[in-house]
C-alpha cells in the first residue's frame, strides 16, 4: 500500500487500521491550544484528525489549488504534519530549513513566493531587519499563544473552519518543494511531483526487501532535519508498513535520545551523518539502547568508519547491517551501500578503513556515468571523473532558478556535481564534490583515515586549497588535540598544512548537519577560494 495523495495519508492508514503508535522527544509545535496540546505519543487516527484540523486553519489563510505554504520553524517532524494539510488544500508545501540565515531564507521565500508563510516566534525575530513576514500574504505563527508579531495571525486564531476535504492533482503537477543541503552558498529550491516522490521514491521504499525491509514488529527510530525532502518521503513510507512503534527525534541532545531510545529500544535506526557522531556516546554503555537494532540506515552524507564500527557492535543482532544511500535532493538514492562489522573492522595491519565505495546504483532505476568536466566524454574504468546520472525520479525544476536546472542537464543526463569512479562491476567511489576537488586527492577519503586514526576526534575536515597544502580541521570534545597523535595519524598520508582543532560548536553546518566547506573556509583562512570551477553546485 502507498497512498498516492499525502493529503489523505494518515485518513487512509486510520482507515486500514493502522496500529503504529507514534512517540516523541517534544510535543508538535502545531499542536498547542488544539488536540494533543503537550501529547508526546500520537496514534494514526489523531494524527489525521490534526492533519484535517490544520488543513482547515490554512485554508482559512488563503491556501488553496496553485496556492504555496512555506514552512520555516523549530524542527520537528510536524514539518511533514503540516505539509500534509497544505497538500490537502490543492496547494504545494515549501519545506524550508530553520536553521538558514535570515538573508538566505529571504532569498528563498522570494523565489518561492508563498501565498501563506507558516513560521514561528524565533525565527521571526531572529534578524528583524529582514521582514520574513512580509514575503506571504499570510503568517501563520506556531507556538504557545502570546503576542504576536505585526501582520501576523497565530493558527489557534483560524481554527474551527470546515475541513477543505483533499484536493487532487495531477501526477506531473507540483507536489512539494524541498530545498539542498546548501553547503557551498544559498541552498537551490527543488520541485518534486507525485510521479517523482510518490511513484518512483516513496514507492519502491515500500517493497518488502529481506532485511532491510520493514516488518510489523519493529520499532523505528528517526534523528533527522524534518525540513528536508528525505523526510517527506519518509513520512510516505514509514507508516504504510505499519511498525508498531515510531520514534521520533527533533533534537541532537544524547540524552533526551536515551531516554526516547531505552522507552522504546529500535530494531530500525535512521538518522543524520551528524546524529549517529553525537549520539554515539550512548553506544558505549553496557545497557546502550541499540542492542535491539538489526538495520541501519544513512543519507545526506557518508558516515566516517569508526562512527559505523560502533554501532554496529553495540547491537546485539548476530548480523546487523548498516545502509548508506547516495543521492541528491533532486533524484533521491542512486546508490545503496552496505556495511557489516566485518566490512568496516580494522585491519591486520593498521590500515585505516574507508567508506567512500558508495555501493552500485539501484537496480532498474539508476543508470551512472563518469565523464572528463572539460569535454564531457566518458573515462575510462576506475578513472576519476564527473558523475552523471538518469533516473526517472529526477525533480523537473529549480523553482526561480530554471536556468541553473538547465545547466546541470547534459542531454538524458544529470550532473551530480561529484567527483567519482565508476569501477568495472558498476560500483562507485566518490572522491569529492567538483567544487573541493583537487586532482590526485581526496578529501573525503582523507577525512576517514584520519578519524580511523584519531579516536578522540569527533569528526576531520579536510580543506583543499588552490595555493597552499590541504588544511585538515580535528573536531574534539574539548577543542585540543594531542600533537604526537597527529603526528603518528599522518606519516604516510600526503603533505598537510598543520590542523585546526575546534569544538563542535565552532563549525559552520547545514541544517542536515553537514559541514560548510566554503564558509569553514573563508573563517579559517579568509578566501574562498576553492580548486573546483563550482558550475555544478
Amino acid at each position: 500500500m502507498t497512498s498516492h495523495d499525502l493529503g489523505v495519508l494518515f485518513d487512509d492508514l486510520a482507515d486500514a487500521g493502522t496500529p503504529t503508535r507514534f512517540h516523541l522527544d517534544r510535543p508538535f509545535d502545531l499542536a498547542p491550544g488544539r488536540i494533543g496540546a503537550a501529547a508526546t505519543e500520537w496514534t494514526v487516527p489523531e494524527l489525521a484528525l490534526l492533519v484535517r484540523e490544520t488543513a482547515a486553519a490554512l485554508a482559512a489563510a488563503g491556501a488553496g489549488p496553485g496556492e504555496r505554504v512555506a514552512i520555516v520553524k523549530a524542527n520537528h517532524w510536524d514539518y511533514d504534519l503540516i505539509a500534509c494539510a497544505a497538500v490537502r488544500t490543492g496547494a504545494v508545501p515549501v519545506k524550508l530549513s530553520g536553521h538558514l540565515e535570515p538573508g538566505a531564507l529571504r532569498v528563498l521565500l522570494d523565489r518561492c513566493a508563498p501565498r501563506v508563510l507558516v513560521t514561528d516566534r524565533e525565527v521571526l525575530a531572529r534578524d528583524p531587519a529582514t521582514d520574513l513576514a512580509g514575503a506571504a500574504r499570510t503568517t501563520v505563527v506556531l507556538g504557545p499563544p502570546g503576542d504576536l508579531p505585526a501582520g501576523t495571525v497565530h493558527l489557534d486564531d483560524l481554527s474551527g473552519h470546515p475541513d477543505p476535504g483533499p484536493h487532487p492533482r495531477d501526477d506531473d503537477a507540483p507536489l512539494v518543494v524541498v530545498h539542498t543541503s546548501g553547503t557551498t552558498g544559498v541552498p537551490k529550491l527543488v520541485s518534486h511531483t507525485t510521479r517523482t516522490l510518490i511513484h518512483h521514491l516513496a514507492r519502491f521504499e515500500t517493497k518488502p526487501v529481506p532485511r532491510i525491509g520493514l516488518r510489523r514488529d519493529d520499532t523505528l527510530f528517526n534523528s533527522s532535519s524534518y525540513a528536508h525532502g528525505r523526510t517527506i518521503c519518509w513520512t510516505a513510507v514509514a507508516p504504510v508498513r505499519g511498525p508498531r512503534h515510531i520514534t521520533l527525534d527533533s533534537g541532537a541532545r544524547p540524552e533526551a535520545a536515551d531516554l526516547l531510545l531505552r522507552a522504546h529500544p529500535p530494531t530500525v535506526v535512521e538518522a543524520l551523518p551528524s546524529r549517529y557522531v553525537r549520539l554515539r556516546p550512548l553506544t558505549r554503555r553496557l545497557d546502550n539502547p541499540f542492542r535491539d537494532v538489526r538495520t541501519y540506515i544513512s543519507t545526506y552524507d557518508a558516515v566516517h568508519p569508526p562512527v559505523i564500527r560502533s554501532y554496529l557492535h553495540a547491537s546485539a543482532h548476530r548480523r546487523p547491517l548498516w545502509m548508506q544511500g547516495w543521492g541528491q535532493s533532486e533524484t533521491g538514492p542512486l546508490t545503496f551501500a552496505f556495511h557489516t562489522r566485518r566490512s568496516v573492522a580494522r585491519a591486520a595491519d593498521g590500515t585505516a578503513t574507508t567508506v567512500r565505495d558508495l555501493g552500485r546504483p539501484v537496480p532498474l532505476k539508476t543508470r551512472l556515468k563518469a565523464v572528463d568536466p572539460v569535454t564531457f566524454a566518458p573515462v575510462p574504468a576506475g578513472t576519476p571523473g564527473l558523475i552523471l546520472c538518469r533516473t526517472k525520479a529526477l525533480a523537473p525544476d529549480y523553482p526561480g532558478e530554471r536556468e541553473r536546472w538547465t545547466a546541470k542537464r547534459h542531454g538524458d543526463w544529470w550532473n551530480t556535481g561529484d567527483i567519482g569512479t565508476i569501477a568495472r562491476d558498476g560500483s562507485v567511489r566518490l572522491l569529492d564534490r567538483e567544487v573541493d576537488h583537487l586532482p590526485g586527492f581526496s578529501c573525503l577519503r582523507t577525512e576517514d583515515m584520519l578519524e580511523d586514526r584519531l579516536p578522540e576526534a569527533l569528526e576531520c575536515v579536510v580543506l583543499a586549497r588552490t595555493d597552499a597544502a590541504p588544511l585538515p580541521v580535528v573536531v574534539t570534545e574539548d577543542g585540543t588535540l594531542d600533537p604526537a597523535s597527529w603526528k603518528r595519524a599522518t606519516e604516510d598520508l600526503p603533505p598537510l598544512a598543520d590542523p585546526v582543532v575546534v569544538g563542535w560548536d565552532e563549525v559552520p553546518r547545514t541544517g542536515t548537519g553537514k559541514v560548510r566547506r566554503t564558509p569553514l573556509l573563508e573563517r579559517l583562512t579568509g578566501s574562498t577560494e576553492t580548486c573546483g570551477t563550482g558550475r555544478w553546485t
